[in-house]
């Protein structure tokens, strides 16, 4: 955009059921095999849905039984993310105008867990069963909060929770801090712990969830004509955002450019997306006109892709409204697929999936893709990775309450 400064990615840091830092992420996803489990994060008994996709985070990033007890998982997800992030950009904060660093974490529920554990305390034995720092754990701004505090980051620190688009829309945030010349750089993405029982029950009883529990691991099987419903996950993501005089100016390596973004309200229902994609369909045009691209110049989009059939179907529709005929030349694929659907970390995830692919030129394939619904008409990558050169690649990300967020990631000049 003219007069604005322009938004690349120097670093990338991942918490993801396929692997914590963006070598194991990048590497099992092209594998193709979903992460669903069932659950261990809590005894889900003969709970109807009874499997998950969860973290599982090594030694060296473990938290202290201290720190565990002062910080909810979801923020402990976030800061592991932040620190990958960070190491992945070769940020010397130390050496660093603090005040010209950003911060901004996106997340639907927060510490959801911390709050579901002590309300059952409280009802079991009392007030004073509640631990002193249940409020601080579960506020859904604690991760960017904690990220600010520990590396001593003083510029705007800010929490986007739009559901399960707040990890692109805080990347939107960052993105916009940047272009305006509020920050140099930005701490951006999303984080989400929401594998307790309440939740699980909660969109259980929606209808929204997978109960395929005897076969978790092809439980999520998005644009496929069998599919059962989404598959919950967990996660972190993390994207080192920098204006790029700031990158070149400190030497770092580009991974790629955000080109550009688009957003949009359905303004239609809380939980069911528009019956004409109107709201998806116009954030992809947002995107396309603010990166100042054509429908043909899209080579890959990394889809939403839940695996509901109200999902699939207006997702699909969506792109053969603004691709046309176009539309079967473009590889989609389905992350959630393999890490399950992290709510509101899933759009940082999925930026980070999006913008290995274009580095890579190898777009992973989308899991469980057993009869490819023939409603759908578009070309969904499954059986393996696929190579492709990629100069312009959008990520969906479409929530309940109807926001929609279309990030578009290009190489580097």
């Amino acid at each position: 955009m003219t007069g604005l400064h322009e938004v690349v990615v120097t670093g990338m840091g991942v918490v993801s059921p396929l692997g914590v830092g963006t070598e194991q992420f990048h590497a099992n996803q092209q594998l193709g095999r979903s992460a669903v489990r069932r659950v261990t994060a809590y005894d889900p008994g003969d709970d109807p849905v009874r499997i998950a996709a969860e973290v599982d985070l090594p030694e060296q990033f473990q938290f202290t039984r201290r720190d565990q007890l002062r910080t909810d998982r979801c923020t402990q997800l976030a800061i592991v993310a932040a620190r990958l992030g960070v190491e992945e950009a070769k940020l010397d904060l130390a050496a660093s105008d603090t005040s010209r660093i950003g911060v901004v974490i996106g997340s639907g529920m927060g510490g959801v867990g911390t709050w579901e554990r002590n309300c059952l305390a409280l009802h079991e034995s009392g007030v004073r069963a509640m631990r002193t720092k249940t409020v601080p754990m579960s506020m859904i701004n604690d991760p960017s909060a904690s990220i600010a505090i520990r590396y001593g980051t003083t510029g705007p620190c800010t929490t986007v929770t739009t559901a399960c688009a707040s990890g692109a829309d805080a990347l939107v945030a960052a993105a916009q801090m940047i272009r305006l010349g509020e920050a140099d750089v930005v701490l951006a993405g999303g984080a989400e712990a929401p594998l307790s029982r309440s939740v699980l029950a909660g969109f259980a009883r929606l209808g929204a969830l997978s109960e395929d529990n005897d076969a978790p691991e092809s439980a999520c099987r998005p644009f496929s004509a069998d599919r059962t419903g989404f598959v919950m996950g967990e996660g972190a993501a993390v994207l080192v955002l920098e204006s790029a005089e700031h990158a070149t100016a400190r030497g770092a390596q580009v991974r790629a450019r955000m080109a550009g973004y688009g957003r949009s309200a359905d303004a239609y229902h809380v939980t069911m997306p528009h019956p004409e994609a109107a709201g998806a369909r116009a954030a992809i045009v947002a995107a396309l006109r603010d990166a100042g691209a054509q429908p043909s110049d899209v080579d890959f989009v990394n889809a939403h892709g839940t695996g509901t059939a109200l999902n699939d179907h207006a997702e699909a529709l969506a792109m053969r409204a603004v691709f046309g005929t176009g539309v079967e030349r473009i590889p989609v694929t389905a992350t959630k697929s393999l890490t399950g659907h992290s709510l509101g970390a899933a759009g940082a995830v999925e930026a980070v999936a999006t913008v290995q692919a274009v580095s890579s030129g190898v777009i992973p394939p989308t899991a469980n893709l057993r009869v490819p619904d023939p409603e759908l008409g578009i070309d969904v990558v499954h059986g393996g990775p696929r190579e492709a050169r990629i100069n312009l690649a959008l990520s969906n990300s479409f929530a309940f309450g109807g926001h929609n967020v279309v990030l578009a990631f290009a190489p580097p000049l």
